[in-house]
């Protein structure tokens, strides 16, 4: 009996581990038997690897679903009308303000907000701890059109510079200095107006932190560059961070003066004016016009091209990167050059949603690939988008 091409059996030993055919495509006959022990390689590694270590580049937001709210004992049913004020915030992290400011479309999606409650427990303060069953939301969300935002998100570093008057004017840390008595007031104030963002932040589901303030950031970066609005340094300095957008606020506390803010993320800027959860609210939505998937968008077909893939680390790392990206449904390898492997992706939201997601995740845009290709018999139509990208683990 004629024995298996190696390729299609390492391709079987992985179906049977429940994991969908990454072979989606066959080579001709006239391939050649390096391509095929390449692509025998290729299975072989994703067999070990796909489980590995998840990306680092996008930060996952586990509290999605989760919100604290007050439980007011006047109410006729003080926990239903809590599990509803949750339902509100949770909505307004993952599908955004309209949803959330009409709570007519709330009540005709999710009539029962108990029915979606997983867990709760008191919190302090006539509070009521609630988490929902994410899943679930996404489900209705999707099925009934709406806009849907991932755990995967963007980090934004804020750059804040507070004018306290009588030429006491400092830049927020992440954490405390050393308090020494006659520090105690600055930190606490500090404290406060930090606080202010990290809370807005948190409501909207939105990752931020803030600089160290350590030597090397002092070095860089002084209260006149920021005040003054010498961003490029501010940009230089942030680099360090590897954050994905940076936020610059300029705040003159008890004036009648606006604040005043400048926002970084691809190569675009936005100029606002606002307190600090304005600024935040607005910071959000800009993110989620990029990052969230309308339910009604369609799966379109992309032709994916990743160079750079020349280790075993390296290809385990693509497999988890593109396993974790929220607009793909699904991939799947249909030839391989070199260190160039090339994916069948289906994409929520077409060609440029998954751009924007690859970039954000760290992979590098090329112009094209014109070298030879893997000859292969398709299994789909040829007109589809294609993208091609870089991997470097840098």
């Amino acid at each position: 009996m004629r024995a298996m091409p190696e390729y299609r059996r390492y391709n079987r030993a992985w179906t049977q581990m429940g994991k969908p055919s990454l072979l989606i495509s066959r080579f001709s006959t006239s391939s050649g038997v390096a391509k095929l022990r390449l692509l025998s390689l290729v299975l072989v590694l994703s067999m070990l690897v796909y489980t590995g270590i998840p990306t680092a580049q996008a930060v996952e937001v586990a509290t999605l679903y989760t919100a604290q709210v007050a439980l007011d004992e006047e109410q006729n049913d003080p926990r239903q009308a809590a599990y509803k004020a949750a339902l509100a915030e949770v909505l307004l992290r993952v599908s955004g303000t309209q949803l959330s400011a009409d709570p007519e479309m709330i009540e005709l999606l999710f009539p029962s907000p108990a029915s979606y409650v997983v867990q709760f427990r008191p919190g302090e303060e006539d509070t009521l701890w609630v988490s929902f069953d994410g899943e679930a939301i996404e489900q209705v969300l999707r099925q009934s059109g709406q806009t849907v935002w991932g755990s995967d998100r963007p980090v934004t570093l804020v750059w804040l510079a507070v004018d306290w008057g009588q030429g006491d004017r400092e830049i927020i840390a992440a954490g405390d200095p050393f308090e020494s008595r006659d520090s105690g007031r600055s930190i606490d104030r500090n404290r406060l107006l930090r606080q202010r963002v990290l809370d807005m932040a948190e409501r909207r589901g939105l990752p931020v932190l803030f600089p160290l303030l350590d030597t090397e950031d002092q070095q860089n970066v002084t209260f006149s560059d920021i005040w003054g609005g010498f961003d490029e340094q501010l940009l230089i300095a942030s680099a360090r961070y590897e954050a994905d957008s940076v936020l610059v606020g300029r705040v003159r506390a008890d004036s009648s003066q606006r604040n005043r803010w400048n926002y970084y993320f691809a190569n675009e800027e936005r100029t606002w004016n606002g307190e600090p959860e304005l600024v935040l609210g607005l910071v959000a939505d800009q993110l989620a016009d990029e990052f969230a998937i309308s339910g009604d968008a369609l799966l379109e077909y992309v032709d994916l091209g990743v160079a750079g893939i020349d280790s075993v680390d390296a290809y385990g790392e693509i497999q988890n990167l593109l396993a974790a990206t929220n607009v793909i449904e699904s991939f799947a390898i249909s030839e391989v050059v070199g260190d160039r492997i090339r994916f069948r992706i289906e994409a929520l939201g077409g060609v440029e949603r998954l751009r924007r997601a690859l970039r954000l995740a760290g992979l590098i845009e090329q112009n094209g690939f014109d070298g030879d290709r893997i000859q292969t018999d398709s299994l789909e139509p040829t007109a589809i988008a294609s993208l091609d990208f870089f991997y470097s683990p840098e």
